[in-house]
């Protein structure tokens, strides 16, 4: 049906009139009868108690473990995952209403397309039958071979196709169908220069393809003798079929999908691969037909799941498309909707891992993929060395221009701030290990623990691992902001560094090292910069522990002696206590100061406006 028909008032109130939803619904979930109710366990929760309602009288469902509910449509719109069109379509099919048909072209179109579904499934009946024929000994082998079983033909429908040039023709003329209607159908070809038709599969394995309603619309076939050229053979567009706007399985996995936790589809590279992991248990597996991934597919697998799994060989084939996907999705990323990337290692497909390993290795290797951010980083670090200034920038710039595709800006912004704090890392780590034992905690001023100032920390820079402390555990902050805005920091650097995180705290800006490294950049500040990116990575620490504690006791501690002094009559290597009664003196004597400042400030305001 045209997608600009428009239905006439009163059509879908007839076609709900004629279905129950009990019956329909029933298909999905497996119901009770409870007084006026039908009742049975969620179709979109795991729940275990049933909580999942249908009403034939109001017409209506009620899912009260998710808080979907509506009319029997939005039930198979939210199951299958089909537009409202595509489901009024559907169930007026089951119904046997005639759809609306707003002008004579549109009815013929509707009835042209009819008939050419029609063909693709009598060809397709007609290739299952051919499977388990005489003349389909060799493709069984092939599939046996491959782990198949009489019963996973069934399952996904696979066939024959004879090895003769008009067998398939002369079947479907014999059912009814014109030869300008197999021919529509991509089901036989015609040479340019004329001259008879003849089948388009010939002597191969036929896995037919379906649309998002499970209708059969065309038909990929591999071929069985090792010289067949192409060795997979899909059927040439179509009114019904365009590869870039189909996915093999989809419907399948769709609905597999539903009773899953998995954040998406799974997409691998081939029919085979997809069969094996649904034949696995992996039913939520799908294909596209021997392409890169298009826009098209890309909305389609976020229809069904907002973070899809791309599932390529692990060779240098499976990256290049791995990255081509990559450039597909940027534009195209919103918060909530992603794509991760299963690689799997020593060029093995799915089908290859599942086979050697079983579906227990295929599940491990899909609970460890990668988000696609961490794929693009890859990506860009290893395009070049980055052992120069030069050759940094240009990791920069190449890694800005990936971000810089996403056009959600939310997105954007949070990947900028990923791909440059990975770049600073990798970088730091690189200068960690050129260092050596340079690079170890402790030899460069305080160790990293505790936070507190100790014996052998150089003076100019002590307070320099309270500032750090606080950048890698920001909720210190907010706790102890005016303490740090009062301290003093005899060198002028680690000044700065507390004066930017003070202001990116107060703008709400965030806090990490690579924001105030950044800022402190643009300020010129090389030296502050380079005096908080080679400081050791301090593990963050818990709110409310013994760790707060000791940092909050370090900071109060360097502060009163700081006012008497840098490291006055207290002694620089005193060790930090966490006695109450220390904690008590030192709460006492910082609360004072304050205090004492604010009567400062107070008074000075009154002379202002005295």
């Amino acid at each position: 049906m045209s997608s600009s028909v428009r239905i006439p008032d009163g059509f879908v109130e007839e076609l709900k009139a004629r279905i129950r939803p009990s019956d329909v619904i029933g298909r999905k979930v497996k119901l009770k009868k409870q007084g006026k109710e039908w009742v049975g366990l969620s179709p979109f929760t795991n729940e275990k108690s049933p909580s999942f309602y249908v009403n034939d009288q109001k017409r209506i469902f009620k899912d009260f473990s998710s808080g979907i509910g509506g009319d029997v449509i939005a039930f198979i719109m939210e199951t299958e995952r089909l537009s409202f069109m595509e489901a009024v379509e559907k169930l007026a099919d089951e119904a046997g209403m005639q759809l609306p048909k707003a002008t004579p072209q549109d009815e013929e179109t509707y009835d042209r397309r009819k008939r050419l579904y029609e063909c693709c499934e009598a060809a397709c009946a007609f290739y299952e039958d051919r499977l388990r024929a005489a003349e389909g000994t060799e493709a069984r082998a092939y599939l046996e071979g491959r782990g198949l079983s009489a019963g996973a033909w069934a399952r996904h429908r696979l066939g024959y196709a004879p090895d003769d040039w008009r067998t398939t023709i002369e079947h479907l003329k014999s059912k009814g169908f014109t030869m300008k209607e197999i021919m529509e159908a991509g089901l036989a070809v015609q040479k340019e220069g004329g001259g008879d038709p003849y089948d388009r599969f010939r002597g191969r394995v036929i896995f037919p393809i379906t649309d998002v309603r499970g209708q059969v619309i065309a038909f990929g076939g591999r071929g069985l003798q090792p010289d067949a050229k192409p060795k997979y053979l899909n059927s040439n567009d179509t009114e019904l079929f365009h590869k870039g706007r189909v996915l093999y399985r989809y419907k399948d996995a769709r609905e597999a999908f539903g009773s899953t936790d998995e954040g998406g589809l799974i997409v691998c590279e081939g029919y085979m691969d997809a069969i094996a992991l649904a034949e696995a248990g992996f039913g939520h597996a799908v294909a596209p037909l021997g392409t890169a991934l298009t826009e098209d597919q890309l909305g389609l697998l976020w229809r069904a799941g907002p973070e899809p799994v791309l599932c390529f060989d692990g060779d240098a084939a499976g990256l290049r498309a791995a990255y081509r996907s990559i450039e597909r999705a940027l534009p195209h990323l919103e918060p909530g909707r992603s794509l991760f990337f299963c690689l799997l290692g020593d060029g093995m497909d799915p089908d290859d891992l599942i086979r050697q390993s079983g579906p227990e290795a295929m599940r491990s290797a899909l609970e460890h993929s990668l988000p696609l951010v961490e794929v693009l980083w890859r990506r860009e670090r290893d395009a070049e060395a980055i052992d120069t200034p030069e050759r940094q920038a240009g990791l920069e710039s190449r890694l800005m221009q990936a971000a810089a595709q996403i056009r959600n800006p939310a997105v954007k912004s949070a990947y900028e701030r990923d791909l440059k704090s990975r770049m600073r890392d990798h970088l730091w780590q690189q200068r960690k290990s050129k260092r050596g034992s340079g690079g170890q905690r402790g030899q460069r001023g305080e160790p990293a623990p505790k936070g507190a100032p100790q014996t052998g920390t150089p003076a100019k820079t002590r307070g320099l691992g309270l500032l750090v402390r606080a950048i890698d555990s920001p909720h210190l902050i907010d706790i102890a902001l005016e303490t740090l805005t009062m301290a003093a920091f005899p060198d002028p650097d680690v000044a700065a560094i507390r004066d930017v995180l003070i202001s990116s705290a107060e703008a709400d800006k965030g806090v990490d090292r690579g924001v105030i490294r950044d800022h402190l950049v643009s300020r010129g500040n090389t030296r502050a910069a380079d005096l908080l990116e080679s400081y050791p990575e301090i593990p963050e620490i818990a709110p409310d522990g013994p760790e707060e504690r000791e940092w909050l006791i370090a900071l109060e501690q360097y502060v009163a002696r700081e006012e008497s002094g840098p490291y006055g009559s207290a002694g620089a290597g005193d060790e930090v206590t966490s006695s109450p009664e220390s904690w008590r003196r030192l709460h006492h004597e910082v609360s004072e100061r304050k205090a004492r400042a604010a009567r400062l400030n107070e008074a000075a305001e009154q002379v202002d406006r005295d």
